[in-house]
Formats: C-alpha cells, structure tokens, sequence
C-alpha cells in the first residue's frame, strides 16, 4: 500500500485488534519488548515454555521462612475448624452425669505404723438448704469471695482459665480460673482431681448446665456442696460448725468469714490455727470491700462491722483422746506438702498409714498423765490453764513416732505440739552456738568460740559491738556469774553470754542455722538483732523437735514425715522422698551435743537422767512463764516437750506461776520428768547407745576459767604462789577427804607447822597478809565456812608462823603443808554444797 492510500476505517463493531507487549522483567531493562507487529510471532519462540506468563520473584533472606499470607489464613481457618469440630464432638459426647460419690464422700481411715485402726474421719456433716434460706447479704458474701460477675457471665470463663494456667506456668503460684459454676460441677458431678479430663469434661458440663439450670438453681447447688472445714460440708453444716446457729441467723460479717473459708479452710479457720487470724483478717477485709465496691453493702455499714470471731470446736465422739490430734496433724502434713489437695482429701476414700508407733504414744500419754494431768487441783487457779504439746522424731529416718496434742480433742481442739504462738525460750541458745561453730566465729577481741571460751556473765551487761539499740538482758532471777566458759553459760542458761555471742556470730547467721537445722522460715519473731538468741521466735513443738533430731543426726536433716503410705481404690498415691542432707557440719552439731550433755549431767537439766539413758538436752522459759520448755535427744530418739498456760475459755496466753503447785514453772522440771518417763518407756527392750561425737579444736577439755583480778590490790608474788598451788591441790585433795577431813586437817597441821617453823619470822607480815587473803579467796569461792575459816586461821597462824596458809588463805610463806591442806577443805565445802535448781 501507498502512502497515499489511507487503510479503512474499521466497520461498526468491528474494532482492530490492539496490539500487545510481552511483558518480560528480565526483558524491561535497556531493551525494547518485541512485539507481534515488529514481527515477534507472541509465542514462546522456543525459549521455554511459559515464559511469556507473568512470574513472581523469589523470595531471598529471611523472608524465605515466612509463610504466605494465603498459607497462614489457611491454618487459621483449619485450626477454628477443628476447634469448631472438637466442641460440638465434646458438647455431644459429654453428658451431664449423676452426682459423684463425693456428693456423699466417703470417710478416711487411719492406722498405727503396725497396720492397727487409729481412727476413722467418716459420719460426713451435710445438710442442705434452700437458697431462700440463706440470707442475701451472705450469699453476696460468698459471690464476693469467689465469683462478683456470677450473674451476669457466662458458664465459663476462657479469659480467667488462660490467666490462671499462665501464672501457674509463669511461677506466680496454682491459681484457680473457675467460676462458681465449673466449682459447683466439680463439687457435685466431678471430683477434685487435677487432670486435662476432668477439665475438659467440667467445662462441657457447665456449659450445659448452665442452659438448663437457672443461676439461683446453681448457686444453690454451690452453696450446699463445697466444703468450709470442721468436717462441715455446705454453708448449713458451716454456720453450726462455726457459729452454733442455723444459716438463716448469720449476719453479714459471719457469712464473710465464712465464705473466706472456702478459698482454704485450714488456712483461715482462726481457732484451729490462732497464728492465721492475720492472714484471716486480710481475707475477711478483702470480701467486705468487694460488697462495698459491687454496691451490695454500703460503706457505714462496712465500718461498723466487726470481725466475729468464731466458736470452739466440736468434735465428733470417734475422735477423742490424741486420736483427733493425730488425725488433724497427718491431714496437715498431706496437704501442706501438697500431696493431696485438701478438698479431695475431705471427700474421702483414703487408707492413710501413718508413722505413729502404738506402744510410743502410749508411753508419751501414760508420762503426760503421771508428771501433769494426774496433779492437776481444780484448787489452784493457775491450773485451769495447763497444757501440754510432746513430738517424738527418730532422728535416722525423720519419722514422727509418738505426739502429744493436749488433753482430749473433743474437749480442747488446738494441737499444743502445732501451734505456732509461744516462745521457744532457752532452748533456742543451742542453735546460736552451733552457727558459731558454723562460721568459725570469734569473740569481740578475736578468740574462737568453743564450749571453753571465757564470756562475761554479768546481769544486765550491754552487749559490745551491736549497732543497734542498746540491750543489756537479765539473767534469770538477776543473777550474775562473772567470767565463765561457754559450757558453764548454757549449763546455766545465761542470757547475758548468749546475747553477746549472738552479736559475735551474726543475728543473720544464727537465723540461718536455725533455719537449715529445721525451723520453718516463715517463723515469727526471730529478729535480727541480740534478742534471737533468748528464743522469742514462737516455732511449734514439732518445729523444735526437728532442729535437735538434726543435732542429734550429727548434723543432717531431712523434712520429717507422719506418713507410710495412702492408697484408694488400691492405687499408692506419690510421697515425697526423704533425703537428707548435711545441713551443718557434723563437728557443729556433735560440739553442741557435747554441751548439751553436760545440761544433763549438771547444770538445768539433770531431771533427765531418769530416763537411764546418755542423753543431751537444753531447758527453756517464755517470758512471763508463759511456756516451760525442754528439748533432748538420745542418740536414737529426739523429743521435744512443752508446758503452755493458755485461758481455756479465751485462749489468750497466761503465766503459769503456782501451777502444779510451784511457784516458777520452768523446763527442768514437769518438761524434764515427762521426756524422761516417756523416753525410757519409749526405748525398753533397746540397748542404750552411747554418743560418738566429733568434736571441735579446743572442746574437748572442760577448763574453768580463774576468778578474775582485783585490780585495786597489786599482787605479791608469794601470794600468786600461794593462791595458785593452794587452788590446785586443794581442788584434787578436797574431792577425795571431804569438807571434814579437809577442814580438821587444815587448821590442826598449819598450827602445829606454823608454831614449830614460822614463830620467830614474819609475824607482822603473817598477821596482814594471811588475814586479807582468807578473806578474799573464801568470797571468791563462795563459801561460808570457807570465809571464816581463813580469816581465823590466817591470822591465828600466820601471827605464830609468819607465813602459813589455812582454810583457804594462801600466802609466800614456809608452811607449804598448811597451805595444801586448808585449801582442799575450803574447795570440798564448796563442791560438796547442793547445786539449786533453776530452768530458765
């Protein structure tokens, strides 16, 4: 065609074909595109098939591992897919079942170490009620407690559930994600156990429920099923257990303290457990203010309502004696060690095996008798407010062989060797030197503490080196001992030794020891200051009795144990294993022994002896006599036995003075007599085994330390000579003539020798020197007839001889025989003089 000749124009409807361009990224660049109408023919052109398709770059990097948008949308959607199927597959298969056995639960049965019936916890007490019947305010208690949004949220609660198992995971403790719902169908339909299954069906239940229930229906159901403790099983059996009324008469802040109740029973009941009533409280506040803040109560109201304190307990009749005691403290040990939850506990069906040997708690109940209960005067006072707490550990095994609770559980509820509110008093200070041999500690100017070291026993000493407030504590009747060892400060309990030493050790490290030795951490009043160390930490019996059990270990610990075995339905259930470990080194714990026999052998505690046995043991006095303690060990059995003063109506803590007919009440004697009675009983028929200690460097010599210096007075050297021959041979002669001997002996060979030897030399200087030191030696070692002796003899002889010494007045001069001879009967009058008994 011509370039004059024009193309025609394309007809109506018949538009020319466009042209198109290949597009190609790799041929985008500096290139043009070819095209069908530059002779490009649009195929592939023997270039690879496909290549004129569009094509999506590759991926590179880190983007290689991202999934596409499509490939995530189609995941999500399969998984809501399962889900959506998973739910009705479980909507359908789970239906809602009868109720459970534990509706009804069943009793526990409880048995000696040998397999012999100690008790049964059954005759469950249940009576359901009405929810008419249960009075507004306190059903919005109990939805303040456990559930505020009750009405208004759906059966279960996805957002709480996923809270509650991340905290679990993330170490914020086991916290519960159900509403009152999922409770009730696990209280009534379900049980207690914490598996995936069970959940699973709790949560389809609910659901269901929850369409064919109404709430009030529900909450009825809720109320009449859970469990508030005192073997109470609804909020009826509650408000009886607890109040002595029915649940139609309790008022707002008693239907409070019982719906606190329900989070952990144990834990809150302020009766059962008196050191909880803090932890009760803040319970008891937090409900309130959820009424207050749900407007269910209104803010006057909430102030003037007080904490009602709640009834003693009623046990039943198959629990009383020690059995109860014994029962409630094995209970304690499963679910405070989380073995079994508690609420599972309490519906029943478990065959509990338990550590107690018959023939021990026996003996322990038949001591108790003889040394307190059978002396006991409805004539004095003091009496009515006597208790008694004993524990008895094997100290190989960590087994709980024999416990003494009070005088019967269906008269007097609080389990004296549980208890957690009175001091420890003296039998404490063990544990403060056993840190110091921990931590090779030294004394204020640089000496090792061993049994040996010398301290000062002034009454009312400061204490050096403490920073904080100034503490200068009494010793026990103000009495003051001078220099004395540290065996001779815990033979007599001195306080003012022990303050000291706890400041030489550290109060933190002492605690520590404590601490690894077997006393809880969370114990009261152990502070960090002088005062830890005359025992105002208020751990319970059983506490202690696991701290020396440690000590007679030789130093290792492991967590004591009530219990052998449980089973139900012929399945063991898991118990935690008993390793032990070396919680202080074993010359820490052996030294401490070594020390703690000597309290035996002369100092407190020779009440102990009667129990025929090697024994090493500490006494220990509250303040205000209101606890004697004694706490000892054999080297096979370790107990612990305490005497309380407690108002049996009130249970507020009171003195013992004139209890049992003594003025004082202290650990050496009613404490000391029943160890003594129980532990001999507790070990006929064994061998008596001996202690194999190993003791420190420097503990194994017991040395006296001499009667310090008067440093207003120089110091002869013949005096010196005088004193320190004298003392040493008086001290070996004298135990072996006696005062008499001694005594006779002394003033009839010094006058002889003096008037033959000494007449014509030194009667002037006879005459003063012997005169000053009779008096002085004789004060020094306490003793009258010593005191006057010397003074007579002294200047009689020493005016005829010039230089004797007699009756326990040493001098430089010649008469040698004179001067051996008086001392020893000085030093017999004052060995021979009976020891007074005192136990702080």
């Amino acid at each position: 065609m011509s370039d004059d000749e024009q193309p025609e124009p394309p007809k109506p409807g018949h538009e020319a074909p466009q042209k198109w361009t290949r597009r190609d990224p790799a041929a985008e660049g500096p290139g043009p595109v070819p095209t069908a109408a530059a002779g490009g023919s649009g195929k592939d052109n023997g270039e690879g098939k496909g290549k004129g398709k569009n094509k999506r770059p590759k991926r590179t990097g880190w983007r290689r591992f991202v999934p596409r948008w499509r490939i995530v949308l189609g995941i999500v959607l399969l998984f809501a897919l399962l889900l959506i199927g998973a739910f009705i597959a479980g909507y359908t298969l789970v239906s809602i079942p009868a109720a459970n056995a534990g509706a009804t639960a069943q009793s526990n049965v409880f048995l000696y170490a040998d397999g012999t019936q100690l008790a049964s916890d059954g005759e469950i007490n249940r009576e359901n009620v009405q929810l008419s019947q249960v009075p507004l305010t306190v059903q919005r208690a109990v939805l303040a407690a456990e559930d505020r949004d009750f009405y208004s949220e759906r059966a279960v609660d996805p957002k709480a559930m996923v809270r509650a198992a991340w905290n679990t995971l993330t170490g914020k403790g086991t916290q519960g994600g159900s509403t009152i719902t999922q409770q009730y169908v696990k209280n009534y339909y379900l049980g207690q156990e914490q598996t995936v299954t069970r959940k699973v069906k709790e949560f389809f239940i609910a659901i269901k429920l929850n369409r064919e229930e109404t709430k009030e229906d529900i909450l009825a159901g809720y109320l009449n099923t859970s469990y508030f403790g005192r073997n109470a099983y609804g909020i009826q059996a509650a408000s009886q257990a607890y109040y002595s009324k029915d649940v139609e008469k309790l008022t707002t802040a008693e239907g409070a303290y019982l719906a606190s109740l329900l989070n952990s029973p144990s834990a809150y009941d302020v009766i059962a457990h008196p050191e909880n009533k803090p932890r009760a409280l803040a319970r008891w506040n937090y409900v309130l203010d959820g009424m207050v803040k749900k407007k269910w109560l209104s803010a006057p109201e909430r102030a003037a309502t007080t904490f009602p304190v709640p009834g003693k307990v009623k046990p039943r009749a198959g629990l009383a004696g020690q059995r109860g005691y014994l029962v409630e403290a094995v209970k304690d040990y499963l679910t405070s060690n989380k073995i079994i939850e508690e609420n599972t506990l309490a519906t029943g069906g478990y065959r509990i095996t338990t550590t107690i040997e018959k023939d021990k708690q026996d003996a322990f109940v038949k001591a108790v008798d003889d040394k307190v209960n059978s002396k006991l005067s409805p004539d004095r006072k003091a009496d009515r407010n006597v208790r008694v707490g004993g524990a008895s550990i094997d100290p190989s095994t960590g087994k709980v062989l024999a416990m003494y609770g009070g005088i019967d559980y269906t008269k007097q509820y609080v389990n004296n060797a549980t208890r957690h509110d009175f001091q420890v008093g003296s039998t404490f200070k063990p544990f403060v030197f056993t840190s110091a041999v921990v931590n090779d500690s030294t004394t204020q100017d640089g000496r090792p503490i061993t049994p040996n070291t010398v301290y000062d026993g002034t009454n009312k000493r400061y204490v050096q080196g403490w920073k904080g407030t100034p503490y200068n504590p009494a010793n026990e009747d103000d009495t003051s001992y001078g220099q004395i060892t540290v065996r001779t400060a815990t033979d007599k309990s001195v306080n003012a030794v022990y303050a000291q030493m706890a400041v030489d050790v550290g109060p933190s490290k002492v605690r520590q020891t404590a601490i690894d030795l077997g006393i809880p951490a969370g114990t009261p009043d152990m502070p960090n200051g002088p005062s830890i160390a005359l025992g105002t930490a208020t751990a319970s019996v059983l506490d202690m009795t696991q701290a020396y059990a440690t000590l007679a270990g030789h130093g290792r610990h492991g967590t004591y144990t009530m219990v052998e075995s449980v089973t139900k339905d012929g399945t063991k259930t898991d118990l935690p294993s008993q390793d032990t470990t070396q919680a202080v080194s074993r010359e820490a714990a052996d030294t401490t022994t070594s020390m703690l026999q000597s309290v035996v052998e002369g100092g407190t505690g020779t009440a102990a002896q009667a129990s025929g046995r090697p024994a090493a043991g500490k006494t220990g006095t509250a303040e205000q006599d209101k606890a004697a303690w004694f706490a000892g060990y054999t080297p096979d059995l370790a107990t612990v036995v305490a005497l309380m003063g407690a108002d049996p109506e009130t249970a507020v803590q009171q003195p013992l003075y004139g209890a049992l007919g003594f003025p004082r009440m202290n650990g050496g004697g009613p404490p000391a007599q029943i160890w003594a009675q129980y532990t001999k009983g507790a070990l006929q028929g064994s061998d008596p085994k001996d202690f194999d200690l190993e003791l420190q460097d420097g503990a194994s010599v017991p040395v006296e330390p001499p009667p310090p210096p008067n440093p207003s007075q120089s110091e002869p050297p013949g005096r010196t000579q005088g004193q320190t021959q004298g003392q040493t041979e008086g001290q070996t002669q004298g135990q072996t003539q006696g005062q008499t001997q001694g005594s006779t002996q002394g003033q009839t060979q010094g006058q002889t020798q003096g008037q033959t030897q000494g007449q014509t030399t030194g009667q002037t200087q006879g005459s003063t020197q012997g005169q000053t030191q009779g008096q002085t030696q004789g004060q020094n070692q306490g003793s009258t007839q010593g005191q006057t002796q010397g003074q007579t003899q002294g200047q009689t002889q020493g005016q005829t001889q010039g230089g004797t010494t007699d009756g326990g007045t040493n001098t430089g001069g010649t008469d040698n025989s004179g001067t051996t001879t008086g001392t020893a009967g000085t030093t017999t009058g004052a060995a021979d003089r009976p020891r007074g008994s005192r136990s702080p």
